[in-house]
């Protein structure tokens, strides 16, 4: 069996690092890394628009900063495919499909659904295309028959319903989709990163993100300003590293090479962290040794975007061979789906064959 892995982003806004150490730096891996058959990167487009139904041009223009963003990060369109997720019309035809394989409870009974009906208090006012996400994920994961699917803890929930809808879709017809995996970040430090204000989730609409496309300033702005520990008010006093959001930071970004370059008194992450811990280490110091992280990082991103930007209908083009190549594959997928299903009827003459028969013709 072949090897592909799906994901995605819902096109909102610009990505910031929560997404690229969250999923972006590791797509990028995967991507290079040779161990998979085929890799497609989603605009889920028509998934934003169910709670933004009313502000469609919202989403609209955020397609390209979303795809700016990937290139920039180094997703390659000769090695990954980029593709809109409403320019795949079979995705909409398989999730009707699907539907007939989910029950209301089930979907009631989703976490992430619940949490996100919570966060966008939907609860007396929910949309119907919203509540059936879950099922149009599944279509988007089962139409590139995806093997392994990169998520974070929140979205597990959602992977276990799509193997859930595969395992009753093979049993009723016939074993056509893949069951999928998911693939959880690697470490602690890339599962959930803080927005700068320490709160726990890095959101657009809280505006504490930076974002992979923010100017030199702007990170140093965020970063000098970023959250650490209120109760290490002089520099003698002693730190907590548990909840600070500096050297949350730290965890997912600084390597050894970067102590030697900016912080060559410390020899690794743990001996900052011990000093810090025993007083006498301000929180000016680590925030800037931080800053020069952050721009070392941002900057090769911040080239690259500078270069696609010099040329949007060529980053368009990208994105519309993109879903032409994956409209294909889901379309293949379809095929064999309302075989299974017995609802292929003007492709199958053994029916019509049958059916001659039977009249006598």
């Amino acid at each position: 069996m072949k090897k592909i892995i799906l994901t995605g982003d819902r096109p909102t806004g610009k990505l910031h690092i929560g997404h690229y150490v969250g999923s972006l730096r590791r797509r990028v891996e995967l991507q290079n890394s040779g161990e998979y058959d085929k890799t497609f990167i989603m605009i889920a487009d028509a998934q934003a628009l169910t709670d933004n139904i009313d502000n469609p041009e919202k989403v609209r223009q955020n397609i390209i900063e979303v795809a700016l963003d990937y290139l920039s990060c180094g997703l390659d369109p000769a090695k990954s495919t980029l593709l809109i997720q409403s320019q795949i019309s079979e995705l909409c035809e398989l999730t009707f499909y699907y539907m007939d394989l989910v029950t209301v409870s089930r979907l009631q009974r989703n976490p992430t659904v619940k949490a996100e009906i919570q966060m966008r208090n939907f609860e007396t006012s929910l949309p119907v295309g919203f509540f059936t996400y879950p099922i149009s994920q599944a279509a988007d994961i089962t139409a590139f028959k995806a093997t392994t699917v990169p998520v974070g803890e929140d979205q597990l929930p959602m992977i276990e319903q799509t193997r859930e809808i595969v395992r009753k879709f093979n049993q009723t017809y016939a074993n056509v989709l893949v069951e999928p995996d998911a693939l959880l970040p690697t470490s602690d430090a890339c599962r959930r990163l803080p927005g700068t204000d320490g709160k726990a989730k890095m959101s657009k609409s809280l505006g504490n993100c930076i974002y992979l496309s923010d100017s030199p300033d702007d990170v140093k702005t965020k970063v000098m300003s970023m959250y650490t520990d209120p109760t290490h008010i002089a520099v003698s006093d002693p730190g907590h590293v548990e909840g600070n959001t500096v050297f949350t930071y730290l965890d997912a970004f600084s390597r050894p090479e970067h102590f030697e370059r900016y912080l060559p008194d410390y020899a690794n992450l743990d001996e900052l962290k011990a000093h810090y811990m025993r007083g006498g280490l301000g929180d000016v110091k680590i925030k800037k040794f931080l800053n020069n992280i952050m721009q070392e990082t941002l900057e090769p991103i911040r080239a690259r975007r500078h270069e696609y930007e010099r040329d949007i209908p060529e980053v368009y083009n990208i994105l519309k061979k993109g879903s032409d190549e994956a409209r294909e594959v889901a379309a293949k997928t379809l095929s064999e789906v309302k075989g299974a299903m017995k609802i292929d009827y003007f492709s199958d003459e053994e029916l019509i064959r049958a059916q001659t028969e039977k009249y006598g013709g």
